[in-house]
């Protein structure tokens, strides 16, 4: 069942998409040479802790850590550990903040250092694909008309476009109805309503979009190694259309 969310609730879905905005604008600050996974994690999670919150994927169906934390062919759902990031590396968090009962979800692709060309195209479409979806969002349109903005974006750039995982509703769970796809067919899924709220998350790679899942059970990487990129908010089409409640930017 797709919940649709009142005035009072989107600001409290706003309050706690801020606090997730702030954590994520604070990870890619750390996000240089020689840093360590593990302590932007840590940093993650204290920064969602001292605004009163809690991190929403610690001990998420078992994810032992504060945020996803992707570096180079890791598409998503990447542990954070002791490994240092490199020069040349590009890294993809993820954090989520739940605040008030409430979450905020988000994610954004950052490069360490000097990156290549290639990859600095890569986050760029990425966003972009975001941004093309987002501009689909209004009332009465479908589900299938953000998928198949963000499809058409990445593909038209020459990337292909992850299937097995998507976006999803964002509210009192984590994860909610309804499914929100990167590829699709325009006029298809569910209609888009007033007081719907929703994370719209493009995972785009380099190369082939074919995936697996490491031995840890959590990490995706791409099969053949081609660089993948994140970019996600939470938002909520409201009245006045529709709105990012998670912007980092």
């Amino acid at each position: 069942m797709i919940k649709l969310r009142n005035k009072t609730q989107i600001e409290k879905l706003r309050e706690s998409g801020r606090i997730a905005a702030g954590a994520l604008r604070l990870a890619g600050e750390l996000a240089k040479p020689g840093t360590t996974l593990i302590s932007i994690d840590t940093a993650i999670r204290h920064f969602i802790e001292s605004h009163g919150a809690v991190p929403s994927f610690l001990n998420y169906n078992g994810f032992p850590a504060s945020a996803c934390i992707s570096v180079n062919d890791e598409v998503i759902h990447g542990i954070p550990d002791g490994r240092r990031l490199q020069e040349g590396d590009i890294v993809s968090i993820d954090v989520g903040a739940y605040y008030k009962g409430f979450h905020g979800d988000c994610a954004n692709t950052f490069g360490v250092g000097e990156i290549s060309e290639e990859a600095k195209r890569l986050i760029e479409v990425t966003k972009a694909s975001f941004f093309k979806g987002f501009g689909m969002i209004a009332e009465n349109n479908r589900i299938g008309d953000i998928a198949s903005a963000v499809q058409e974006t990445a593909e038209s750039a020459g990337f292909s476009v992850v299937r097995e995982y998507v976006g999803h509703g964002v509210g009192e769970n984590l994860h909610e109805s309804p499914d929100v796809p990167n590829y699709g067919r325009p006029g298809r899924g569910p209609r888009l309503m007033t007081g719907m709220v929703f994370a719209v998350e493009p995972m785009i790679c380099q190369h082939s979009a074919e995936v697996k899942v490491l031995s840890n059970e959590w990490t995706v990487v791409t099969v053949d190694k081609g660089l993948a990129a994140h970019y996600e908010n939470t938002v909520a089409l409201t009245e006045n259309g529709p709105v990012i409640l998670t912007d980092a930017d």
